[in-house]
């Protein structure tokens, strides 16, 4: 990532080595990873927080301390927080901590990491 690029885009979703369960987090890992490069090649500058579900975050202070770092123009939520029905009080809180902390940014949602910049783009470009 090409850190002379100002950070527009905040991309939040689950960081697939703190998923518990017996699969493997390295797809999962590499599509993120192309997902957010097409962000460098639109010249759009984007930063991740990826939290676990592992229980060693706390939600509410380490995205309130990301949506604070900067003016967002967008805030992307990942499918991971969205597609499981047991992760709706987490999709709650992230959304309730986007309004409090960043209310400026649009709010968009990715199908999938590949689709990650095209959903920011809806509300960046």
């Amino acid at each position: 990532m090409d850190s002379t690029l100002p950070p527009r885009v905040l991309v939040i979703g689950l960081d697939p080595y703190r998923v518990p369960g017996p699969w493997d987090p390295e797809p999962v890992a590499k599509a993120i990873e192309a997902g957010l490069a097409r962000f460098t090649e639109h010249g759009v500058g984007v930063e991740t927080c990826l939290i676990g579900l592992d229980g060693s975050d706390d939600v509410e202070a380490v995205l309130g301390n990301a949506l604070r770092a900067h003016q967002w123009e967008c805030v992307t939520v990942g499918g991971g927080l969205r597609h499981s029905d047991d992760q709706v009080e987490l999709l709650e809180q992230v959304i309730n901590l986007i309004r409090l902390h960043a209310p400026d940014a649009a709010i968009a949602f990715n199908a999938t990491p590949a689709t990650t910049y095209d959903a920011a783009a809806r509300w960046i470009e």
